[in-house]
């Protein structure tokens, strides 16, 4: 809890010439008596760039400080133009209005400035050289940005913490069944949703598939090989039809032939339909036994 809190700033020369000084009535409460008392500057921030060109304007101290609420006003000096870069004299800069108690911030106040010049002439055709008698500031007083930071005061109740509050109870749990459980889960989770039940069921009738035609290709391959060594069996287990003699194929034809004459009528009679070829019937009958 702060001893000193802010409660308003009121930026009473408002807009303003550039080398006019900063006026600032400053309202703020003390919650209790203060052994020290309170120290209030004013700093101009010369570039964005670098912070080599930040001016402090002035500093006030004031005090000793009585409980309640307290008013004064702040007067602090234009900056040096000299020890601002030329190219960042006009446009937009920051002004910081702080406090401190012993040598401590606890409180801080930006405010945004446009510095322009007051003539549409020079507004449109600025010179090389700036012109700072007709340069105007303006204040961006509605909308401070304000900062507040806990410090030690006069007491040591009033320090803020340094470090975490114990938490024994913490102590009690074993880190081993704790520690990183929750992430062990999470992963496990991400897990069972990539390789669902369906992806499963994918993957067994893909292995059944792969089963089926090994099993295929392994059966072919056995009858390929058992028909391998059925064409190569002996003349004792085998026919081979190659290996007729033509002189038993005129024999064979010779005595349909006499066969046929024999039982000429009955040849007229199934003349209208033709006779099968005599080869036929020999490799039909080959090809059953």
């Amino acid at each position: 809890m702060s001893v000193v809190s802010l409660l308003g700033v009121n930026v009473m020369n408002n807009p303003a010439r550039f080398t006019d000084k900063y006026l600032f009535e400053i309202t703020f409460e003390c919650l209790e008596q203060l052994e020290k008392d309170l120290e209030w500057k004013l700093t101009y921030v010369g570039s964005a760039q670098s912070d080599n060109y930040d001016q402090e304007l002035d500093s006030l101290l004031v005090g000793p400080i009585p409980v309640g609420v307290n008013k004064f006003v702040f007067e602090a000096d234009p900056p040096d133009t000299k020890r601002i870069p030329i190219d960042e004299l006009l446009g937009v800069t920051v002004i910081l209005l702080t406090c401190a108690y012993d040598g401590r911030e606890f409180v801080r106040v930006g405010y945004y400035v446009n510095n322009e010049y007051d003539e549409e002439e020079l507004k449109n055709a600025p010179p090389a050289q700036p012109v700072i008698e007709k340069i105007r500031r303006n204040v961006l007083a509605e909308k401070p940005r304000v900062t507040r930071f806990a410090i030690k005061w006069d007491s040591e109740a009033s320090a803020p913490a340094e470090f975490p509050p114990e938490q024994p109870e913490a102590d009690l749990v074993a880190d081993e069944e704790e520690y990183g459980a929750e992430e062990l889960a999470e992963e496990e989770a991400l897990a069972a949703e990539e390789v669902g039940p369906e992806t499963i069921g994918e993957t067994v009738e893909k292995d059944a598939m792969m089963d089926g035609v090994e099993g295929a290709a392994a059966e072919v391959e056995t009858g390929a090989a058992n028909g391998a060594e059925e064409d190569e069996m002996s003349d004792d287990g085998s026919v081979d039809i190659e290996g007729e003699s033509e002189d038993d194929m005129e024999e064979e034809l010779e005595e349909e032939a006499e066969g046929e004459a024999v039982d000429g009528e009955e040849m007229d009679v199934d003349m209208d339909k033709p006779a099968a070829p005599a080869t036929s019937a020999v490799k039909s009958e080959v090809m059953v036994q």
